[in-house]
């Protein structure tokens, strides 16, 4: 069986997808991927032995220079990915089995105009829950377009998120279809969902809320396995002392002010709890505050291993470090600083594994106050109890599901 793997995002987006290529190699599938050209995704997949083919803009750049909320080149950043859906993907998937597509939806909306044209299956996959409808709760705003105030009715919202995805990707959508010979879509965003949509997300950490309009397959968290030692500095410094406290925001990108001015934050609250400190360079490009023998930075690690022996993770929130950390057993301490990072700091503080800051911007006392809660003998007991609970068997759940499915002996549509 042949199977292509379309995304483009940020890690969050991309890294799952090699998980699952991953298990989907072990049951014997051909994967091809479509991916963002950046080094590090390149990277990501050749140490798996895949060689993806190159889709958009490299996606670093691109996050680094869009202002938060901004639309300045929206409209033509959205029709490249569409017409590379049209393009490269539709080239790549000939001759395959299904398409699995996760990004925004000028990605998801384009791959399955193709895999309808080519007549394969199409997986919608979305790696937070955010983004799907639901009564439960209100659509994210989308860039340009913010949630109208004063409206609560969560299906009017979803209603008026559909006309807004129509009057942004409608007409370029349905150019690229006639092309090739489809109907117009008159509701882009539940095309591209589908009725359907597999959640890539474990169902502990975030359960799907029922009832739902949607037919959602929550398949847990597609992870990527990844035995890669750590570098030999790092298992030193672990080594000399007491476990250190975990900082770091992956690919969030900040100002060089920013950076400096969260740095400096983190290194002095862990440094009041008479912690020591492990920075995470990541996307914001965090570094060392001074030459202090109680701080190590890192660059990108196996953080699977190395949360294994922190004392906590202060993080972004994103769904990917917060399942691993929750994988880990260790306590968490979320600064949220956008997208669906919130909603997984709500969940740590839920799940009492942990806490949810208040606002993008700690000060050292806001944060000592997060770590003091998450770092207390209930926190880190609940986070212990949690981590047994987190299926680590995701990619592998939907990898088998999909090939199932493709064989026409997949499980019932509510199994």
């Amino acid at each position: 069986m042949r199977v292509v793997l379309s995304t483009y995002g940020g890690r969050g987006s991309v890294e799952p997808m090699v998980g699952l290529a991953v298990r989907l190699r072990e049951l014997g599938a051909e994967v091809r991927v479509c991916a963002p050209p950046d080094e590090e995704f390149v990277d990501l997949f050749a140490g798996i032995g895949v060689s993806p083919v190159p889709v958009g803009r490299p996606v670093r750049p691109v996050m680094a220079s869009v202002a938060p909320g901004s639309t300045v080149g929206l409209a033509q950043r959205a029709a490249e990915l569409i017409a590379a859906q049209f393009g490269a993907v539709a080239a790549t998937a000939e001759g395959c089995d299904a398409l699995v597509a996760t990004g925004p939806l000028p990605v998801t909306a384009g791959a399955r105009s193709v895999a309808e044209k080519l007549g394969i299956r199409y997986v919608h996959a979305s790696h937070q829950p955010i983004s799907l409808p639901s009564p439960h709760q209100p659509p994210p705003g989308r860039r340009g377009r913010p949630l109208p105030p004063g409206v609560t009715d969560n299906r009017e919202l979803w209603e008026l998120d559909a006309r807004n995805a129509n009057e942004m990707f409608g007409a370029e959508i349905n150019t690229h279809r006639a092309a090739i010979g489809l109907p117009p879509l008159d509701n882009v965003r539940d095309y591209a969902f589908t009725d359907r949509p597999w959640l890539a997300t474990d169902p502990v950490l975030s359960p799907w809320p029922e009832p739902s309009v949607l037919d959602v397959v929550q398949t847990g968290a597609w992870m990527r396995p990844d035995d890669r030692p750590l570098p030999p500095g790092l298992v030193e410094f672990l080594g000399a002392g007491a476990p250190p406290v975990y900082a770091g925001f992956g690919s969030t990108p900040m100002g060089s002010d920013a950076a400096k001015n969260m740095a400096r934050v983190a290194v002095g609250a862990i440094r009041a709890q008479g912690r020591r400190v492990i920075v995470a360079h990541g996307w914001a490009g965090l570094g060392l505050i001074d030459d202090g023998d109680d701080c190590f930075a890192v660059g990108e690690v196996n953080q699977q291993a190395l949360f294994a022996r922190v004392a906590a993770v202060v993080h972004h929130g994103s769904a990917g470090t917060t399942t691993t950390a929750a994988r880990a057993g260790v306590p968490q301490v979320i600064v949220p600083q956008g997208g669906d990072q919130p909603y997984w700091a709500g969940r740590v503080a839920d799940l009492g594994i942990g806490v949810a800051h208040d606002g993008p911007t700690p000060t050292v006392a806001s944060l000592l106050a997060g770590l003091e809660t998450a770092l207390t003998t209930p926190t880190r007991a609940r986070s212990r109890v949690v981590a047994a609970t987190v299926d680590t068997e995701g990619a592998m759940t939907a990898a088998k599901r999909l090939l199932a499915e493709i064989d026409g002996d997949g499980p019932p549509r509510r199994a």
